[in-house]
């Protein structure tokens, strides 16, 4: 204080602090999710995840905050997802080369492999976001 008033430029963050009040979290809404009848493409999903399961090729990835379950599919249903990849692939930058197999993703790689879902002809990764369930 200088000769009994405070100075101005002080009140200035405490003001704004003062007027910033923590957001009020929203309750949780449980209502089911409205859902569309899937697209063609999304079969190629659930071949894939078909086969995996029917032939237990699943397996765990955990990075700091993020738990995956991936599921791998051979053969037919395999064949048929890198098939079905290869226009939007094409279109979005998302086919590369891996130890001299070409592989084709459902997104653009941004720095590794990690939540992509991949496929090469003989095999495809699919990933499931299984959060600490799993850990």
């Amino acid at each position: 204080m200088i000769r009994g008033r405070v100075r101005p430029l002080l009140l200035i963050p405490l003001i704004a602090c003062a007027s910033h009040a923590p957001p009020v979290a929203a309750p949780a809404d449980y209502r089911a999710v409205a859902t569309d009848a899937a697209p063609p493409r999304a079969a190629l999903y659930a071949d894939c995840l078909a086969d995996a399961a029917a032939n237990h090729r699943v397996a765990r990835a955990t990075d700091s905050d993020t738990t995956l379950l991936l599921f791998t599919c051979t053969g037919a249903p395999a064949k048929a997802f890198f098939d079905g990849l290869a226009a939007y692939s094409a279109k979005i930058g998302s086919e590369f080369t891996r130890d001299g197999q070409t592989l084709r993703s459902t997104q653009r790689v941004r720095h590794d492999l990690f939540g992509v879902d991949y496929c090469s002809a003989d095999h495809c990764v699919i990933t499931l976001n299984a959060g600490d369930f799993v850990r």
